[in-house]
């Protein structure tokens, strides 16, 4: 599985694609800013404020007579080629001044008053002069001839290093405060909405969760579930709808077959009562009575699943004697001796007593097929309310204990034995709230033990 396909964090997936969709439009709204006041004059965007002081500044020395005088630099030629409408005024503080170009009246005498001025911008008053006007620009700086003031125009050709330094000034400056407090208003109330927004999804989860094999007809709520997640539900609620179909199909089939298989079961034990007594007599009866038992449990299982009959108040003690009472002589035959333990007069559940009759029976059954032939085979009826089978065969290995419930499942390859009978049984008990487990018995061999839920006193 490649990393886009792990699991995602929706809350963090959409705060950080959110922020980066604002800083998009954030600078997007700079550029369109800076664009327009562009277009309206009042942003030089090729002119560089101090690009004439910078120039006359390197330029700037001191001839015999000491006046300030302009060295021919590269930087002052190019300056002078570039800008035909250059000008600038310099005065030292000794009174000395040197001038080029047209200096306007507004700034040729304005420097005396402004000696103790490190640097000021001075521009013109707005909506009432040519905004195109060019701006002055005043500096105090150190030269080869001292300290002296200059004043200009905010003009000259901006270089590209130094525009690509003050556009991202202009963008740390005025675009990161912004998008830092966007992005974190987007980081906390992201999270807020988003489970605001799956609140109800939370609630569909849960009711997914308690979906199980037994609860079929079981729909999940697209109630106060967001409309994208809609489509979601609704191909879970048709994939569990067609698991109902196929469930109740599988249902009717064993249903049915279970029926069909009484009438040859019922065949097959008269022709052999009618086999002279012997061994073989005796196995083929423990193996139809074992097949009548199966169908019997199939048919209980439907019955019980479709909650036709209500459960309602069982003795134990009445179940185990009834099944003693019709196993006894099948197991006589087959060599063993039938034994009931019974705590007390009447141990009561709630159930089907069909059901656990059968289920007992199938626990009796398979003691006779897999045992001995010799020695006790048990029947223990004790509180609150469980009923035990016991033997004195070789036992089940422990690594195999919870394999035997499993549908089909032998011990050995040649168990003349199907393997649904104890997954029956574990079939029925389940559907009464309960549970089988098997261990070892305590003089010997092996222990079923179904433990069901007490009858509630009245």
């Amino acid at each position: 599985m490649s990393r886009h396909d792990d699991p995602y964090c929706l809350r963090s997936r959409l705060s950080w694609r959110l922020l980066a969709l604002q800083a998009a439009l954030l600078l997007a709204l700079v550029a369109v800013v800076v664009g327009a006041l562009c277009a309206s004059g009042f942003v030089l965007a090729e002119r560089d404020e101090d690009r004439v002081i910078d120039v006359v500044q390197r330029a700037l020395a001191r001839n015999a007579d000491g006046e300030p005088t302009l060295r021919s630099t590269p930087d002052l030629k190019q300056l002078r080629a570039e800008t035909p409408d250059l000008w600038f005024l310099v005065r030292d503080r000794q009174g000395h001044s040197l001038a080029e170009g047209a200096v306007p009246a507004e700034f040729a005498a304005i420097g005396g008053g402004l000696d103790q001025i490190s640097q000021a911008r001075l521009g013109w008053q707005m909506f009432e002069d040519d905004p195109r006007k060019p701006a002055a620009r005043l500096k105090r700086v150190d030269t080869d001839a001292g300290n002296v003031q200059i004043i200009t125009a905010t003009q000259g050709r901006l270089t590209g290093a130094k525009a690509l330094l003050m556009t991202s000034l202009a963008f740390l400056g005025i675009a990161l405060p912004g998008l830092l407090v966007m992005g974190t208003a987007t980081f906390i109330a992201t999270p807020m909405i988003v489970q605001r927004a799956f609140r109800g999804l939370d609630a569909t989860a849960n009711q997914a969760r308690r979906i199980d094999i037994h609860q079929r007809g079981a729909r999940l709520s697209v109630e106060r579930i967001p409309l994208e997640v809609v489509p979601l539900v609704t191909a879970v609620n048709d994939a569990l709808a067609r698991l109902d179909q196929g469930y109740a199909r599988h249902k009717r089939f064993v249903a049915d077959a279970a029926h069909e298989l009484r009438t040859p079961i019922a065949i097959l034990n008269t022709r052999l009562e009618s086999l002279p007594s012997g061994p073989d007599k005796t196995r083929l009866l423990e193996d139809a009575a074992r097949l009548a038992t199966l169908a019997e449990q199939l048919l209980d299982i439907q019955r019980l699943d479709r909650c036709d009959h209500p459960f309602s108040r069982v003795d134990l003690v009445a179940i185990a004697q009834s099944a003693a009472a019709d196993l006894a002589p099948l197991a006589i035959a087959a060599g063993y001796e039938l034994a009931l333990d019974a705590l007390a007069t009447s141990i009561e559940t709630i159930g089907d007593a069909a059901a656990l009759e059968r289920a007992l029976t199938n626990l009796v059954q398979n003691a006779i097929q897999h045992g001995p032939r010799r020695g006790t085979i048990g029947i223990r009826v004790s509180k609150p309310a469980s009923i035990e089978v016991t033997d004195e065969g070789t036992g089940i290995p422990a690594d195999q204990r919870e394999q035997i419930f499993e549908p089909f499942y032998r011990l050995t390859p040649l168990d003349r034995g199907a393997g649904l009978g104890l997954n029956m049984v574990r079939e029925i008990v389940l559907l009464h709230g309960g549970q089988v487990s098997v261990t070892d018995n305590a003089d010997g061999g092996t222990c079923f033990r179904m433990t069901l839920r007490p009858s509630p006193q009245i």
